[in-house]
């Protein structure tokens, strides 16, 4: 998982209400060490950030997975729901629930 923590995600400024720190302290304790968790500078997708993108284990790659980029994800129930996803296998691996399909965004061109 990368989490973008740059310019507008992870800024105080335009999200004041959402801890990024304690969000991304969050991501990695309930991840790692299974799954990777790092950090990103702007990943270009300002109009909705705070962008995190997934990527498929390697295995899924081969069999064709992408990596899935959420947006606005500002709600601890969103990254509890992002966690469950990638625990269950991510993508190529585990359906996408309907709830985490709202956050689906568009990678930059």
């Amino acid at each position: 998982m990368t989490v973008c923590r740059d310019c507008c995600c992870g800024s105080r400024t335009k999200h004041p209400a959402v801890d990024h720190d304690a969000q991304l302290g969050d991501l990695r304790a309930a991840l790692e060490p299974d799954h990777r968790v790092r950090t990103s500078l702007c990943l270009d997708v300002c109009s909705q950030s705070n962008v995190m993108v997934v990527q498929p284990s390697p295995a899924a790659r081969r069999q064709g997975a992408r990596p899935v980029w959420f947006g606005l994800v500002l709600d601890d129930a969103v990254v509890d729901d992002l966690v469950a996803w990638i625990r269950a296998g991510g993508p190529g691996v585990a359906g996408l629930p309907a709830v985490l399909e709202l956050s689906v965004v568009a990678p930059p061109a």
